[in-house]
């Protein structure tokens, strides 16, 4: 038995990387799949590839920052899919170089705050209502373990605007609760996606391995795993948690 069987799942920033992972994840565990990006090459690669393996899904695009088009892609799922049973918001990134705070421009850092605890904010922000009034909804949202300790590698904007997300997860959890809406948080530590292959050199690999108890570095269908377990029946007692996926280097 499929643990999301006619679930219908929208993840964001679900064209690449650790998006696309749990699309295709979700998709393979019978959900309805909403994928959703920017690049449309990419997007639709991804689209492709789960019709290809016997999936359902629909490629939708739109930027997260500006409510009207946030509300425009819900409308589109509800459409084409039906209501939204999954909400994984993951879309997100680095926006700025590591270094001191006083050298980073404000638009740098509005674009981190916006591209990660705002497009967090409006997406939730549209599908509650209808979870609510359904009374049944899983919430997901992506933060990092650079919220989770001080690390130089980290920009500090990004790393805020993940922290952000963190109690904006556990607050919206105690709001929600009583709705039969759970919502928890995945943070993670460096992951192998296609982009950090790119820029993290085979030495700085290895140094980053050595780092992690377990001796590896994580992979995007790590962090898939971890987002199926919260999203489905198995977790259902669980909610307001930030679930560390990082082979062990983050320990809280």
């Amino acid at each position: 038995m499929k643990r999301l069987g006619g679930k219908v799942a929208w993840v964001t920033g679900s064209s690449r990387g650790i998006g696309a992972a749990i699309a295709r994840l979700f998709a393979r565990e019978g959900a309805l799949v909403a994928v959703h990006g920017r690049d449309p090459e990419a997007l639709s690669a991804v689209h492709a590839e789960i019709e290809k393996e016997g999936g359902r899904a629909i490629a939708v695009a739109g930027d997260l920052t500006k409510f009207a088009e946030v509300e425009a892609i819900r409308q589109q799922i509800e459409r084409d899919l039906g209501a939204i049973d999954i909400l994984v918001a993951n879309a997100g990134g680095s926006f700025t170089a590591p270094g001191p705070l006083e050298d980073i421009t404000e638009d740098g850092w509005r674009a981190s705050v916006e591209g990660n605890l705002t497009a967090t904010f409006l997406t939730i922000k549209s599908v509650l209502p209808g979870m609510k009034a359904r009374k049944a909804g899983t919430i997901l949202t992506m933060s990092s373990s650079a919220a989770r300790r001080p690390n130089p590698r980290s920009p500090v904007p990004y790393a805020a605007a993940k922290a952000g997300i963190q109690i904006l997860t556990q607050h919206l959890a105690t709001q929600v609760g009583p709705f039969g809406i759970r919502v928890n948080a995945i943070a993670p530590e460096t992951i192998l996606t296609e982009k950090n292959k790119q820029w993290i050199s085979e030495p700085m690999q290895q140094q980053l391995i050595e780092a992690h108890p377990i001796r590896r570095l994580g992979t995007p269908e790590d962090v898939a795993q971890a987002a199926l377990f919260l999203a489905s029946e198995e977790a259902s007692w669980i909610t307001g948690v930030i679930l560390d996926v990082t082979g062990g280097a983050v320990m809280v």
